[in-house]
């Protein structure tokens, strides 16, 4: 399974023409994502592969407050009203997982999956990766009822993190997916396979060629760099990995 993570329209397309499994739908991927708009949510309810939209309502930690807990409930709302697949949340720090608010969010996630005849499939971002006890963090996960954990192994790159991976699968037991994401390569894949993970969040990007770019954009700041964008060919890398 590979779940390749889009901003946009091209995006989308792109990740569809490579062969991808799956969607991660946000905006702001240079800034580990956020939360897409509905215009966005709609046209990705329209692609034939399953959508799973990030809820974040802000950049940097997800300790979040009333206003931004109720910003996901709304998010969650929102991505069951369009007809996505699932949705990916999470809150915490160092400390650990915010069990209260993720159990509201869960059960809020539920009642719209009963209420529209089809549930919501949930994932725990990558905030179980800064925390300082994940294993704990795992059993909170299985027990509120989480599909999947994306996550790193608390390394900066996956791929550098297979003995975690290793115990995580073991600790996990079947009982919840691992799926192995951030700052993830093709070569990486097999000796995660081999430590048991089967699902593959990625990216898929590379720079925007300097040709396209329009250093007008940048000057005036409604584009930071180059770029970066969906590519075909690195989704095509990551589907012949996984296979």
């Amino acid at each position: 399974m590979l779940e390749v993570c889009v901003e946009d329209g091209a995006g989308m397309a792109a990740a569809l023409a490579g062969g991808a499994d799956r969607l991660e739908l946000c905006v702001a991927l240079d800034l580990g994502g956020l939360t897409p708009p509905s215009s966005l949510l709609d046209l990705a309810a329209r692609q034939p592969l399953p959508v799973h939209a990030l809820s974040r309502p802000r950049p940097g930690d997800f300790a979040y407050n009333a206003r931004d807990c109720a910003l996901v409930q709304a998010d969650l709302a929102d991505f069951a009203k369009a007809g996505l697949a699932g949705a990916v949340i999470g809150c915490g720090g160092r400390q650990g997982l915010d069990r209260g608010a993720l159990a509201e969010w869960v059960d809020h996630a539920r009642a719209l999956g009963e209420a529209r005849g089809r549930p919501l499939s949930l994932t725990l971002h990558r905030v179980f990766d800064l925390l300082d006890d994940p294993f704990a963090g795992l059993e909170i996960a299985v027990e509120l009822g989480f599909d999947r954990i994306l996550t790193s192994a608390g390394a900066v790159r996956a791929g550098d993190g297979v003995a975690r991976f290793a115990a995580l699968v073991k600790a996990a037991s079947g009982r919840i997916t691992i799926m192995a994401g951030g700052g993830l390569e093709p070569p990486a894949v097999a000796a995660l396979r081999a430590a048991g993970v089967h699902e593959f969040h990625a990216s898929c990007r590379s720079p925007v060629p300097k040709a396209c770019v329009d250093a007008r954009l940048i000057d005036l700041g409604f584009q930071a760099g180059r770029g970066r964008q969906t590519d075909v060919s690195r989704v095509a890398a990551f589907v012949a990995a996984t296979r």
